[in-house]
């Protein structure tokens, strides 16, 4: 069977999987725009800071997993394309024991460095300090329930459920704003606030654990443990731990390292344009997540052959990322001061926008490089990925403290767009080698990532709102025309005329 038979990686599938997986990010998105200012109002500045590292540390949680959960998905998504469904049950089964136990680690570590993080390392204030390690030590209990999650969740996506994942993901993305909120009628608190996100955290994996059971109905009916699926696992999962300690640290770490070098309140004023431009990240993560799978199986497929289907898929994921982040990115960038301003007011406008207008540039190289890391990581060599984090972290850490303390967030910010960048370089180089029928559109493609780059520049430079306008109405239909007439394909077009309701292309 070729790849472009098989059912898990056709073009109509991967595009509706993309849009669930958009809808199960975009709609929280939404609602943190609304309920974010209320909790700042609500529990203030400070404890609005501590709330923020919180939600960091839930998602950061997934460290512990060893890689294995975005292991599974690309191990059973090989199988798949190799017909080799014998074994997906014990993989499975293997690899949940195992996330269980590390999960278990993870709680104890967190829950023994609590009094060390509140007291010594975040500069939380003292009124603050008592409740703030309570609520650190409830986190911690979170975290086994985190991290068999997204085991479940990369079993799913090799299947590519998507529509399903979305089901939940929804509901419990609008509980994580919601949540807190709901809390602020009965106590301004961090402790209470925390318990009801722990208590969605264990909602959240037994619905994921019922789910499963519905698309692998094999993996209830054989449980068993495969010793012999334990070596790829770890030899797969090993490096990409690697990768899952380290790009977090830092993607996410520099909130936690201004909470450290500056104050709590300089967090605040960091992460409120940090979470609107970083939210954007939900459209490579809605086309990696369904990428990583549709190349792992694709890759088992072409193994020995040519690979045009795989190098068709790494083109398309980044024209597509760029195609989507760029007017966005731009209009952010662009409006930056006006909409903070209009949202949380002047205070976090003056000290934030010019925060957000480099973030803007950095999210566009990060959500590109996703599709390189991804498929580094499909065809079986997590390692160099790893390798060139490890080589990145220290570098990065210590321009990020040095940032800082000589230029505060927007040295912070400034630091993050440049590892963004380098790292995003790096990855897209050895994707050209592992499938180099992709160097023919490289020059182009870095010549567009080029032109967009200046174009944020310049978009800094205006200040009358007349102006913005202008300049944007001029840039985003110039760039929409291009678009249509060179970068998509007549079946692309067809297929967005058709879905807004056009018969045909006239």
């Amino acid at each position: 069977m070729s790849a472009e038979d098989n059912e898990l990686t056709r073009g109509g599938r991967l595009a509706k999987n993309v849009v669930w997986n958009l809808l199960s990010i975009i709609v929280p998105f939404l609602i943190a725009i609304i309920t974010i200012p209320i909790l700042i109002d609500g529990i203030g500045k400070d404890r609005f800071g501590l709330l923020a590292i919180s939600w960091m540390f839930v998602g950061y949680f997934s460290l512990f997993d060893f890689g294995l959960g975005r292991a599974l998905t690309v191990l059973v998504a090989k199988c798949l394309g190799e017909h080799q469904h014998h074994k997906i049950p014990g993989l499975v089964w293997t690899a949940m024991i195992l996330m269980t136990i590390l999960g278990v680690i993870g709680f104890v570590v967190i829950f023994w460095l609590t009094p060390w993080l509140v007291g010594s390392v975040l500069k939380v204030p003292s009124e603050l300090q008592h409740e703030t390690q309570k609520a650190f030590y409830l986190l911690s209990v979170s975290i086994p329930f985190v991290i068999v999650t997204v085991g479940l969740r990369g079993v799913i996506a090799a299947y590519q459920q998507f529509k399903l994942l979305t089901a939940i993901r929804i509901p419990m993305g609008i509980f994580t704003f919601v949540g807190p909120v709901a809390v602020l009628p009965f106590s301004t608190s961090l402790y209470p606030i925390v318990a009801v996100l722990v208590a969605g955290r264990f909602i959240a994996v037994l619905a994921h654990f019922l789910l499963m059971f519905r698309i692998v109905p094999e993996v209830r009916q054989h449980y068993r443990i495969d010793p012999s699926q334990l070596r790829p696992l770890f030899g797969f999962g090993g490096w990409m731990t690697v990768s899952n300690i380290v790009v977090p640290l830092m993607v996410s770490m520099d909130r936690f390292v201004i909470g450290a070098v500056l104050s709590v309140t300089a967090v605040a004023f960091y992460t409120t344009p940090y979470e609107i431009v970083f939210r954007l990240m939900v459209i490579p993560t809605a086309f990696v997540a369904v990428l990583l799978p549709a190349q792992s199986t694709t890759l088992a497929i072409e193994q020995g052959q040519d690979r045009k289907y795989s190098a068709e898929l790494f083109n398309k994921g980044l024209s597509y990322i760029f195609i989507a982040l760029f007017p966005l990115l731009l209009v952010i960038s662009l409006f930056s001061f006006d909409g903070l301003k209009l949202w949380v007011g002047e205070e976090f406008a003056e000290n934030g926008y010019q925060v957000m207008q480099w973030l803007a540039v950095g999210v566009l190289f990060y959500g590109l490089s996703l599709v390189p890391f991804s498929l580094v990581q499909s065809a079986g060599h997590p390692d160099w990925s790893a390798k060139l984090h490890l080589l990145e972290l220290p570098i990065y850490l210590a321009g990020l403290w040095w940032a800082l303390t000589h230029y505060g967030i927007l040295g912070a910010a400034l630091v993050w767009t440049l590892r963004a960048w380098l790292d995003a370089l790096a990855l897209y180089m050895m994707s050209l080698t592992l499938i180099p029928e992709c160097r023919a559109s490289a020059i182009r493609f870095g010549l567009s990532v080029l032109l967009a780059v200046m174009l944020f520049v310049l978009a800094t430079q205006f200040q009358d709102l007349l102006e913005k306008f202008l300049f944007a109405g001029i840039v985003l239909t110039g760039f929409i025309y291009l678009v249509w007439r060179h970068v998509l394909e007549k079946k692309e077009r067809l297929w967005l005329l058709r879905g807004l309701g056009v018969r045909r292309e006239h």
